[in-house]
C-alpha cells in the first residue's frame, strides 16, 4: 500500500477531510492481494476481495457472507456468482472499494450490465446515477435495449422516462429493429398507452413483424392492446384478416362498435407534450370558426382593448358553433385556460365542447349558469381531443362574446374536482387569480384581496360598508367548490365587530355558511368605549390558506396593541368620540371615502344571473381586547348547522357543507356612473 497520502486542504480550521486519500487507498486493495479472505468467481474470472468491505458496502454480499448461507461457513474461501459478466463486475467491484466510477468512459453494453448488477446487488445510488446518465444519451438507436432492462428491473423512473420518447417517436420506433427484440411485456405495456400514438395499422403490422422475430412465443397479449375499431374497414379486412392472428369474430366486433358507436366514444390515442400549450400556431393549431380569427392564438395577452385584441361570436343566431380551434395532431389535454374580455367589470356565461372529427361533440365544460370573467382555469379527466369549441351563453353587456386566449395542454400536477368543479388548494379569492371587490368602499379597487395584511391604518388598507345598507362583496374569476374562508377585519384600536356571510350561485338565491350577527364572541372581557356604524375588512381568502401559517397571530403582533381578538357584536348607536376622527371613522359620521362601485347596469341582486358571496356587517363597537380577526373553517364533506358559534380562541367557524361559489354579490341597478344608494355614506 502506498504510505504516501495527496491531502486536500480543509475547508475550514478544525475540519478534517481525508475523503479522497482514503478512497485511493482502497483502490489500491483491489489491484492486490494484500489481506484478501475471500475469491469471487466470475465467468472464470477470480476477483480477490475482502469480505468485511463487501459486506460494509452491500446489502446482498452482507447476507451471503455472514447470514448463515453456506458461502458464510468457516473455511470457505471461493464463491461463485453465476451468471454475472466479468467485464461489468470488476468496474462494480472497484466502486464498491472507492465509491468512483467515470461513466463517460463505459461502453453502453456494458453500463446496461453495470445497472444490471447495480440492482442486483442493491447499489441504489449507483443504479440512480446510471440512470439519470442513460436519460441524458437516451436516443433511437439505444431506447429499446435500455426501456426492456428498465421495465425488466422496475426501474419506474428510468422506464417512464423512455416511454415518454418513444411516445415522441412513436412511428420510427415501429419501424426500427430493435423494436423486434424487445420482451412480450415491454412491447404490450408501450403500446397499451394511449400517449403512444402512431396509425393503428402500422401498430398492427409492427406486431406481426414482432411475431414473426419471436417465434414460439404468444403475441395475444400484445394483440389485446391492439385498437381494432380504430382502423378503417379496408384496413380489417383486406390486412388484419389475411394475418390470421385476429379471429373474424373480433373482427366484426370492431366493426359493429365503429358503426354504433359514437366517435368520441372510441378509444383515442393522441400526442402527450406535459405542461406545454399545444393550443399554437407552432404546434399546428388553428381557428376555424369565429371572427376576428388571428387574434386567439397569436400569445398576445397585453395588447387588447375594444376594437382588436380578441376573437369573437356572435351569441345568438350562432348554432352553437362558437370559437373553434383545430389543433394540428390529436393530443391528450386535461387543462384549459381561457382570457375572457376583462377591460370593465362585465361577465360571461360559457360552455366548452371538444371532438375528434368536428362532428360529434362531448361537453367537457359547462358554466352556462355562471358569470364568469377574466383569467379561466379549467380541469377535467384527461381527454384525446383534436377540435375544441368554446360557446358563450351571456354576457351582461350585450350579446357578444368575446375570447381574448386559449391554451390547451396536458399538467401533471395535481387538482381535485368535485361534481366537475374545481376544488382549489390555495386562496383563488385574489388578484393573481382574476377575482374582484365589486361591492364596498376603499380607496382601492381591490384592497380587501390584494394580499396585503399588516399595512393598513386610520386611512387606508381596508374595504367597508355601511351598517344597514350595502355589503362587502368579491367576484371570484369562476366556479369553485370551496369549504372554507378567512377575514381580517380592522384591528387599529379596540373596536370589534359582528357580520355574516352568504354564499349563491345565481345571485337569487342565498346561503348563509357563516353567521356572527348575534354571537358574542371575544378572548377578553371588554368595555365598550366607542361604537361605530361601519364595517371594516382588510383582508378576505377563500379557502383559508394554511401556507401562510397562523394569520391571527402574525397579524395581530403588527396592531397597535399587539394582542389579537375576537369577533363580537355591539350596539348600533354612536356615542361622541373621544379621539380626533379617523378616516376610518368618517363614514359613520358623515364624511364619505373615495368609493368604487360595480359598473355593469344587468348584475342585479334580485333580477340578474349571478354567483357570488357577500360579507355584511350586523354591529360595531370598541373593545379592551384589540385585533378582530375570524377564521371561517371547514371540514370538507362535513356538515353543520348554518348558523355556528366559536368554541376556542381562534374563532373557529363550523360550516355547512363546500359551497359551490363564483362569488359575485350585491350587484346594483344603476347606471355604470352612478354610486349605489345602497353604498352611499351621506351626511348624517
Amino acid at each position: 500500500m502506498c504510505d504516501h497520502h495527496h491531502l486536500r486542504s480543509p475547508a475550514q480550521v478544525g475540519i478534517v477531510d481525508h475523503i479522497s486519500s482514503l478512497s485511493d487507498d482502497f483502490g489500491e486493495l483491489v489491484e492486490s492481494e494484500d489481506y484478501a479472505d475471500i475469491t469471487l468467481i466470475v465467468e472464470n474470472t477470480c476477483f480477490k476481495s475482502h469480505k468485511v468491505i463487501l459486506a460494509a458496502r452491500s446489502e446482498y454480499f452482507r447476507a451471503l457472507l455472514y447470514g448463515g448461507m453456506k458461502e458464510s461457513q468457516p473455511g470457505t474461501t471461493e464463491v461463485e456468482l453465476p451468471d454475472t459478466p466479468a467485464q461489468a463486475f470488476g468496474a462494480l467491484l472497484k466502486y464498491m472499494y472507492t465509491g468512483r466510477m467515470n461513466l463517460l468512459e463505459m461502453k453502453e453494453e456494458n453500463l446496461l450490465d453495470i445497472l444490471g448488477l447495480s440492482h442486483r446487488f442493491v447499489f441504489v445510488e449507483l443504479e440512480t446515477a446510471i440512470s439519470d446518465y442513460l436519460k441524458a444519451i437516451l436516443r433511437l438507436q439505444n431506447v429499446c435495449c435500455i426501456y426492456d432492462l428498465a421495465n425488466m428491473y422496475s426501474l419506474t423512473s428510468l422506464c417512464n422516462f423512455c416511454k415518454d420518447f418513444m411516445d415522441r417517436h412513436a412511428s420510427e420506433i415501429l419501424t426500427f429493429e430493435p423494436f423486434l427484440s424487445l420482451s412480450l411485456n415491454s412491447v404490450r405495456d408501450l403500446l397499451a398507452r394511449d400517449s403512444f400514438c402512431a396509425a393503428e395499422i402500422d401498430i398492427f403490422r409492427a406486431v406481426c413483424e414482432w411475431a414473426k422475430a419471436n417465434q414460439g412465443i404468444d403475441p395475444t397479449p400484445i394483440l389485446d392492446v391492439v385498437r381494432l375499431p380504430l382502423m378503417s374497414m379496408e384496413d380489417l379486412l383486406n390486412d388484419v384478416r389475411n394475418t390470421g392472428l385476429v379471429s373474424s369474430d373480433a373482427i366484426l366486433d370492431a366493426i359493429k362498435l365503429q358503426l354504433e358507436s359514437r366517435d368520441m366514444d372510441l378509444k383515442y390515442r393522441g400526442f402527450l407534450l406535459p405542461e406545454e400549450n399545444i393550443a399554437t400556431t407552432r404546434h399546428g393549431a388553428q381557428v376555424i370558426r369565429g371572427e376576428m380569427k388571428a387574434a386567439l392564438l397569436d400569445g398576445d395577452i397585453q395588447n387588447y382593448d375594444l376594437d382588436r385584441g380578441f376573437t369573437r361570436h356572435p351569441i345568438d343566431d350562432n348554432n352553437g358553433q362558437g370559437i373553434a380551434v383545430k389543433l394540428g395532431h390529436p393530443y391528450i389535454i386535461n387543462t384549459i385556460k381561457l382570457l375572457l374580455w376583462d377591460k370593465d367589470m362585465r361577465s360571461y356565461s360559457y360552455y366548452i365542447e371538444v371532438s375528434m372529427d368536428d362532428k360529434d361533440y362531448d361537453r367537457i365544460i359547462d358554466h352556462t349558469i355562471y358569470l364568469c370573467r377574466s383569467w379561466q382555469k379549467l380541469h377535467f379527466p384527461p381527454r384525446v381531443v383534436r377540435y375544441i369549441r368554446v360557446v358563450g351563453t351571456h354576457n351582461t353587456v350585450n350579446r357578444v362574446f368575446h375570447l381574448v386566449s386559449l391554451e390547451a395542454f396536458y399538467t401533471n400536477k395535481p387538482f381535485q374536482l368535485d361534481q366537475g368543479l374545481i376544488v382549489p388548494s390555495t386562496n383563488v379569492a385574489s388578484i393573481k387569480h382574476s377575482a374582484c371587490v365589486t361591492e364596498g368602499v376603499s380607496r382601492s379597487r381591490n384592497a380587501l384581496i390584494n394580499g396585503e395584511t399588516r399595512h393598513y391604518d386610520w386611512d387606508s388598507g381596508y374595504t367597508c360598508h355601511q351598517l344597514g345598507s350595502g355589503a362587502i362583496a368579491v367576484q371570484l374569476a369562476q366556479p369553485y367548490m370551496v369549504s372554507s374562508m378567512r377575514l381580517l377585519l380592522w384591528d387599529c384600536d379596540d373596536r370589534s365587530y359582528s357580520y355574516f356571510v352568504e354564499v349563491s350561485t345565481d345571485q337569487q338565491k342565498w346561503h348563509r355558511v357563516a353567521d356572527r350577527s348575534k354571537e358574542a364572541c371575544k378572548l377578553f372581557s371588554v368595555v365598550s368605549v366607542l361604537c361605530l356604524q361601519v364595517f371594516h375588512c382588510v383582508h378576505f381568502e377563500c379557502p383559508a390558506d394554511s401556507s401562510t401559517g397562523n394569520l391571527l397571530q402574525s397579524v395581530s403582533s403588527a396592531s397597535s396593541s399587539g394582542v389579537s381578538g375576537s369577533i363580537t357584536s355591539g350596539p348600533l348607536h354612536s356615542p361622541g368620540l373621544n379621539r380626533s376622527t379617523s378616516a376610518a371613522d368618517r363614514a359613520s359620521l358623515g364624511t364619505p371615502l373615495p368609493m368604487f362601485c360595480h359598473e355593469e347596469q344587468s348584475l342585479q341582486r334580485c333580477t340578474g344571473g349571478g354567483n357570488g358571496l357577500g360579507m355584511m356587517g350586523a354591529g360595531a363597537q370598541t373593545a379592551g381586547g384589540a385585533g378582530a380577526m375570524a377564521e371561517l373553517l371547514h371540514t370538507h364533506h362535513r356538515h353543520s348547522s348554518t348558523s355556528s358559534h366559536a368554541s376556542s380562541s381562534s374563532n373557529n367557524l363550523e360550516l355547512p357543507s363546500p359551497r359551490l361559489m363564483n362569488m359575485d354579490m350585491y350587484a346594483r341597478p344603476e347606471s355604470q356612473q352612478d354610486v349605489p344608494e345602497a353604498d352611499r355614506i351621506d351626511t348624517q
